[in-house]
């Protein structure tokens, strides 16, 4: 059996959908292939939200925010947006979910913590669903 393909995507890919692809490499491994993108990426990451993760023991000071394409979106079993509406395209057959996620931009240590918890919890709950016990 293939590992799934999960796309995480936010308007910056500097965020939100960043910790997400993070967490879900750290949980999943190699069962699961994670990629993220941005309907208007940014140049760089959050540092906020890489000290945020760093506090988890993630590293995502090496992702670069990516240009969100239509190969990416055919490509995934899963797209999950968070926060770009209708940038993303849509086909036939994939799972969509819209996680309604507060955005870290501009925000301090603090306030990007609570954001940080709620995408763990989600992104838990999507590997207990992809991936079986066991795998």
């Amino acid at each position: 059996m293939t590992s799934p393909t999960v796309l995480f995507v936010c308007v910056h890919n500097a965020g939100r959908s960043q910790m997400a692809a993070g967490y879900l490499t750290a949980l999943a491994g190699d069962r699961v292939t994670v990629t993220s993108a941005g309907s208007m990426p940014a140049d760089r990451i959050n540092p906020v939200a890489v000290e945020a993760m760093a506090e988890e023991g993630i590293d995502i000071t090496a992702n670069q925010p990516t240009r969100l394409s239509d190969t990416a979106v055919r490509e995934a079993d899963v797209v999950i947006t968070m926060g770009c509406g209708d940038a993303c395209p849509y086909y036939p057959g994939k799972r969509y979910e819209d996680w309604v996620l507060d955005d870290p931009a501009g925000q301090g240590l603090d306030a990007v913590r609570p954001i940080r918890d709620e995408i763990r919890a989600r992104v838990e709950a999507l590997v207990a669903e992809l991936v079986p016990p066991g795998a």
